[in-house]
């Protein structure tokens, strides 16, 4: 008797579903996180499927990039991102970093100023419109 009461425990203790992880369930690598400007401001929007919001970015032209994180519902990363608007003064990456989307922005070398660039996301066709200021490193 107490060696299927033990039993029935075991196959139940079995049966229960492990936690799940926390944090991040995509890997963020060092890769991702090396290169960073030392002066980076920006916020962290919340983005509304088919709407379009404006951000800025303070960033110190030092060589580094400046990344605006953003994510989906849930949180996961966009699929995919497209510049609807280029930067005069500098370039723009969007990629993947864990469960978010990351919008880098790094400034032309020796240019300090203003600059803009719009980015509209998939799914949802969220867009963010960003004003940037740059300022020497």
């Amino acid at each position: 008797m107490i060696a299927a009461f033990a039993a029935c425990a075991l196959v139940q203790g079995c049966a229960e579903k492990p936690a799940g992880p926390t944090g991040p369930t995509l890997r963020v690598y060092a890769a991702d996180l090396a290169g960073g400007a030392k002066q980076c401001d920006v916020p962290k929007p919340e983005l509304i499927a088919g709407k379009a919001i404006d951000a800025s970015m303070r960033v110190g032209n030092d060589g580094g990039w400046c990344g605006l994180v953003l994510h989906q519902p849930g949180p996961k990363p966009y699929d995919a991102g497209l510049l609807t608007a280029r930067p005069a003064h500098g370039n723009v990456t969007i990629h993947s970093v864990g469960d978010d989307t990351r919008i880098d922005y790094v400034p032309d070398r020796g240019y300090a100023g203003s600059d803009s660039f719009t980015v509209k996301l998939v799914p949802g066709l969220p867009a963010v419109n960003v004003a940037v200021t740059v300022t020497h490193g």
